[in-house]
Parts: C-alpha cells; sequence; structure tokens
C-alpha cells in the first residue's frame, strides 16, 4: 500500500505493517481538490491503474503516456514544458464513487500520475498540475516494488 500525505509532502510505501521506504514528493500547487481541471491534487482511496514505462531509461520524457525517445537533461530543459513526465509513470484510478471515481471528480480521467519529474529541486514543495512528482531515481525505485491494484490512499492532514 502506498500512503500519501500532502501536508508532509511525504509518500510512504508500506508492506504489511511496516513502512518499507519513505519519499519526499510534490504535489499541486493549488492544493487537494478532486474537481476536472482544478490541477488539484485528487484524495481518497485510489489503486494503481497501470503501471509505465518499464523498459524507458530514467529521465526518459513521456508525451501522451508513451516514451517520446528523448531524454531530459539540464541543458534542453528550454525545449520542453514545464511539467515534464519523466522515467516512470504509475496511473491511478479513483475507487470512491463521487468522491473521486466517476462524473467530474474522475481521478483517471484527469490523468492523475506518480511520475519523475525535470524539477527535482523543489521536490518536498507544493508545485506540480496536480500529480504526485518523485525525483526520478524514487520513482522507478518504487515501480519495482508496487504492482497493479495496490492501494494508494491520498491525504490532507
Amino acid at each position: 500500500m502506498i500512503k500519501i500525505n500532502i501536508t508532509k509532502q511525504v509518500l510512504e510505501y508500506i508492506f504489511g505493517d511496516e513502512i518499507v521506504k519513505k519519499y519526499s514528493i510534490s504535489s499541486s500547487k493549488k492544493g487537494p481538490g478532486q474537481q476536472k481541471n482544478s490541477f488539484c491534487t485528487p484524495t481518497g482511496k485510489h489503486i494503481i491503474r497501470a503501471k509505465i514505462g518499464k523498459s524507458v531509461p530514467c529521465y526518459g520524457v513521456f508525451k501522451g503516456r508513451r516514451f517520446s525517445g528523448d531524454l531530459w537533461d539540464c541543458k534542453t530543459k528550454s525545449n520542453f514544458s514545464d511539467d515534464l513526465i519523466l522515467s516512470r509513470i504509475l496511473w491511478l484510478s479513483g475507487i470512491e464513487v463521487g468522491i473521486n471515481r466517476l462524473g467530474n471528480v474522475d481521478t483517471m480521467q484527469r490523468y492523475i500520475y506518480i511520475h519523475g519529474t525535470h524539477d527535482e529541486e523543489r521536490i518536498g514543495q507544493p508545485v506540480s498540475h496536480g500529480c504526485i512528482r518523485m525525483t526520478n531515481a524514487d520513482v522507478v525505485e518504487l515501480f519495482d516494488l508496487v504492482k497493479v491494484g495496490e492501494s494508494v490512499i491520498i491525504f490532507n492532514e
């Protein structure tokens, strides 16, 4: 199970009753929220619906959930958008109807992921456009630990 505390900007990977790994993350600069087009991080109970990028190199750039063939590096930063999705994608799906599933609050339809970022220096601060950002090394490690269908709880203390 994954627990994400957006107040503390921390993701914990829990196996059984033990916290196996703890990572710093970045959630939305607009805070928690469920609505489509809000650019907020959705809270509540989710699952990992899909794991994308198993064989993609670290710092590989995704466009439309597909590896573009490009690798990010700070020298080419200006050639890309300000919200890059790098290295791995864990695509989340809400499981609470009316809270984060279906209608105008559907996490999966909002394309909310746990993913790597080019903005690693601001990990630990709420600066994303709604997703959960991690350092690239951390998201690669987490990707290998989790399974499709694994529980993810996002909360705000």
